[in-house]
């Protein structure tokens, strides 16, 4: 292992940062840290860079994002010259452009592939992490940044047999890398999130039958997905300062649209339904911002679901599984709305059967067939659509120890606690990005990112001009954020809902409300204020002393 061309006096075993992930946070990272002229090693488990879209190779995963806004824009060079070919870019699409940005900015020198990091710990008295590797080594770094993404830790369902099915089984999340062929197989899904909605179409087209197991039915809008026209592609390049602009700033999600002026309510049935069938029409996830209250107000929600469960209607012939297929159970938009090409069509096809998990769940796997209320389904291969530990759980895989010992999983035995998203407090100079107390999965993610990374790499920045050693979160200001994330959660109908960003797909894992709500601008305003007061909340020093800036 050698360290950047950049370093000459450092022991090649010592970094300025060991970034964890090289997924899009950890590749900006590193391109940051370089500007910064810090030396930085990335270790990645997986054998290329991309991270969720190196593990997520599903049939028909692609973004939920327009492709054009789920970039980077830190290089206005690279999204002037890279060309997307589709509005809703396929993952082999976005893995290829994560690694023409890692070839272009020549990052693969400093990153270690095929490598897991194991453990973290803190000394105190060198004030200096200790980094083991899953090939036995150990490195130091003044820096540890987590930029393990939240959604890459695949979560396996625990179903009694499962272990003992003689097919093939594959998690949506830890996909083959070579392409698997269902032709003339009796396929079953388990589950109907974002990744089965994506999947069952396509797996319909090749299995010979396919039974989808379904315990909670999804709202979902169609993509309207389309090649992207060189006219399309140019007018966004010619208008990308403005975008980004509004996308950081304005946008409570980071994702350029019209801004709604009005409530669901202060339109009448008419021009209301008008305004649904505009947005159906024309797909994707800004449905959800026709009006400024369906997030908040359950009378204007019912009015964007009862709407979206009438097309369901509409489009699935056989009234009972159309029942089947509409959500009932939580407010739209509270879990992350899906989009769709063809799902809930696919439920007319011959060789297509819906089974209810909810009403009766599944029992047992035997060797060829699933279990459910004493009825075998026969299948060759089990696909496991169940989702992932969110936001924690690729964190929580890692042993990080932090002052007095204590490690970062037992000070989240009760829910995640940061300040900002950010820090923890207790665990010096380890940053986590689109970590939990922040708009993360909420939003866009790379301008999540992007706005996190930023203001890390200052904030060391800040740090090493002042002569700082450490940083970490007042526990104090981390109280006050907490309570502020889930006080701002429950002004919303989101908690309402029993979704990931609750932890609740994870038995056994806290009810907390994860992700930052307020919105990606006011979010970054208020990071902006913190570092402007000189890191008003967190507690700094110096080798000699401490000081404590206060929070507010």
């Amino acid at each position: 292992m050698s360290a950047t061309s950049s370093v000459s006096a450092k022991s090649p075993e010592t970094y300025d940062v060991v970034v964890v992930g090289a997924g899009f946070a950890g590749m900006y990272m590193l391109h940051r840290l370089r500007g910064q002229g810090m030396t930085a090693r990335v270790y990645e488990q997986g054998s290329g860079v991309g991270g969720t879209w190196y593990w997520n190779r599903y049939p028909g995963a692609r973004c939920d994002v327009e492709s054009m806004q789920y970039s980077y824009s830190f290089s206005d060079e690279l999204q002037q010259e890279w060309d997307w070919s589709e509005r809703y870019a396929p993952q082999p699409e976005i893995l290829k452009y994560a690694n023409h940005v890692a070839d272009r900015f020549n990052l693969r020198p400093d990153i270690q592939f095929n490598t897991r990091v194991d453990s973290a710990m803190f000394d105190e008295t060198t004030s200096l992490w200790s980094v083991t590797t899953s090939d036995g080594k150990t490195v130091t770094a003044k820096f540890v940044v987590l930029a393990t993404g939240c959604l890459s830790n695949a979560r396996m369902p625990d179903i009694k047999g499962l272990d003992q099915f003689k097919g093939k089984v594959y998690h949506t999340g830890h996909w083959p890398h070579e392409e698997v062929d269902f032709t003339g197989q009796r396929v079953g899904v388990i589950g109907t999130g974002s990744s089965a909605i994506q999947s069952v179409p396509v797996i319909a087209e090749q299995a010979s039958h396919l039974t989808v197991f379904q315990r909670t039915a999804n709202f979902s809008i169609p993509a309207r997905n389309a090649v992207l026209s060189e006219a399309e592609r140019q007018k966004f390049r010619d208008n990308y300062p403005e975008i980004r602009r509004f996308a950081r700033e304005v946008a409570k999600n980071g994702i350029y649209t019209e801004m709604p002026d009005r409530g669901a309510l202060d339109d009448g049935d008419n021009e209301r339904r008008a305004k649904y069938e505009a947005r159906w029409n024309r797909g994707g996830l800004t449905f959800m911002s026709v009006y400024n209250n369906l997030a908040l107000d359950k009378a204007a929600n019912d009015t964007a679901a009862n709407f979206v469960r009438e097309k369901i209607a509409e489009i699935v012939r056989d009234p009972e599984t159309a029942k089947l297929l509409q959500p009932d159970n939580h407010p739209i938009g509270s879990k992350r709305i899906c989009i769709d090409t063809d799902y809930f069509a696919t439920f007319n096809r011959p060789n297509v059967a819906l089974v209810d998990i909810r009403s009766n769940p599944i029992e047992e796997i035997t060797d060829n067939a699933v279990r459910v209320g004493a009825k075998g389904y026969g299948v060759d291969a089990l696909v496991l659509a169940t989702g992932f530990d969110a936001m924690t759980g690729s964190v929580a895989k890692i042993d990080i120890s932090g002052r007095g010992g204590q490690t970062l999983n037992q000070k989240w035995a009760a829910g995640p606690r940061t300040y900002l998203g950010l820090m923890s407090a207790g665990f010096p100079n380890l940053f986590v990005i689109t970590g939990p107390g922040s708009p993360s999965v909420l939003s866009n993610m790379i301008v999540s990112i992007e706005q996190h990374v930023d203001w890390t790499t200052d904030c060391m920045a800040y740090m090493r001009e002042h002569g700082l050693e450490t940083m970490e979160a007042d526990s104090d200001a981390e109280d006050k954020w907490v309570a502020h994330v889930n006080e701002v959660a429950y002004t919303t109908l989101y908690p309402q809902a029993n979704s990931w960003y609750m932890g609740a797909n994870v038995p056994g894992k806290p009810r907390i409300f994860m992700p930052y709500i307020g919105g990606v601008g006011p979010y970054r305003q208020i990071c902006n204020e913190v570092a402007a007061k000189g890191y008003e909340g967190f507690v700094m020093e110096r080798a000699e002393a401490p000081r404590k800036v206060a929070a507010s």
